[in-house]
């Protein structure tokens, strides 16, 4: 069971990543590339600072923690406990994956930059903010995920828990904030 499973998640994974010209390689590397979106953030900044005045300085530490929790969950526990190989680094299809720039760590399960993105998606949509800002969010971090698959390192399930991971923290920090009077949502 556990074999077809894994053989299901290898072929899926080779056919995302098998659509690839050299456009796409440059687009997708700068797609992922993590300081890409400093504007992005820039702009998310901005419209905390000028959409919730009142509570600008608790709903960027929300986010932060969220998104900084997220991150170091996937990093600090996960990759380094279930040490699941990277399609680029996992010798059953490692010289058949294409990768685009640097192949990253050894272990990919779960991916930081779904957790990441789907945690500010999720922080943007509890704080009650602007749909269609959320509607974005949401396209983006589809995006960025799929594109750490065409780059060759995230299997699909990588980022399936990634995603889930990254919106159950939001969630449960919500709630721990909410509980205790951290975040008044006035």
């Amino acid at each position: 069971m556990i074999e077809t499973i894994k053989y299901a998640e290898y072929e899926c994974f080779l056919w995302l990543n098998s659509f690839h010209s050299p456009t796409w390689d440059v687009i997708m590397f700068w797609l992922t590339y993590r300081f890409t979106w400093i504007p992005l953030y820039a702009y998310l900044i901005y419209y905390l600072f000028t959409n919730f005045r009142p509570r600008f300085w608790q709903s960027l530490v929300f986010v932060a923690l969220s998104v900084g929790l997220s991150d170091r969950f996937t990093t600090g526990f996960m990759k380094p406990y279930f040490q699941r190989f990277r399609p680029c680094h996992d010798p059953a299809i490692q010289h058949i994956v294409h990768v685009v720039g640097n192949c990253g760590g050894q272990f990919g399960f779960a991916s930081s930059h779904a957790a990441n993105c789907f945690a500010l998606v999720a922080t943007f949509f509890l704080l009650n903010g602007n749909r269609k800002l959320t509607f974005f969010l949401f396209i983006w971090a589809i995006i960025v995920s799929y594109s750490r698959i065409y780059v060759g390192v995230h299997f699909p399930t990588d980022l399936l828990v990634g995603a889930i991971v990254g919106i159950a923290i939001s969630i449960i920090l919500f709630v721990l904030m909410n509980k205790f009077k951290l975040l008044k949502l006035v």
